[in-house]
């Protein structure tokens, strides 16, 4: 494997070594503000911050990607369709994260929305089907992001 290439596992958190789970702990602490630098991180969570910076871009919490999905819609070009998009996926309780939008090309235009699905009161199948209905909504489709 070149230096290029990245290779990922999927570890039981039981069988990591400590320093690997304070490294996840420190960086829930600086992406929550309960810290608000490395230094009050590391020293929150016993940890040093050559071991931080060693391994912070190497370790991920793969529970966080499970509650992220990418809401890819085709919407037409006309007043208040994105409004009524977000305010149908706001409705379902999901949280958002991200909006991309294309400048729109033949009377529509491309939406990709990603969302925050743990509040959410549906399942992203549900939230497909509401947000299709939507008269001014092409077309709608979910993408789980891992």
């Amino acid at each position: 494997m070149n230096k290029l290439e990245r290779r990922f596992y999927l570890v039981d958190a039981q069988v990591l070594p400590e320093v690997f789970l304070k490294v996840v702990r420190a960086k829930e602490l600086l992406a929550s503000g309960e810290a608000r630098s490395i230094s009050a991180a590391t020293r929150a969570v016993d940890l040093s911050r050559s071991a931080f910076y060693k391994y912070k871009d190497c370790i991920f919490d793969s529970e966080n990607g499970r509650e992220v999905i990418t809401v890819m819609a085709t919407l037409r070009d006309e007043t208040g369709a994105l409004q009524s998009l977000l305010a149908g996926i706001s409705a379902a309780g999901a949280s958002i994260v991200t909006i991309n939008q294309s400048t729109p090309e033949n009377g529509a235009a491309l939406v990709a929305v990603t969302i925050r699905t743990d509040t959410m009161q549906m399942t992203p199948e549900e939230l497909t089907e509401k947000l299709s209905r939507q008269h001014m909504v092409v077309g709608v489709h979910c993408g789980y992001n891992l």
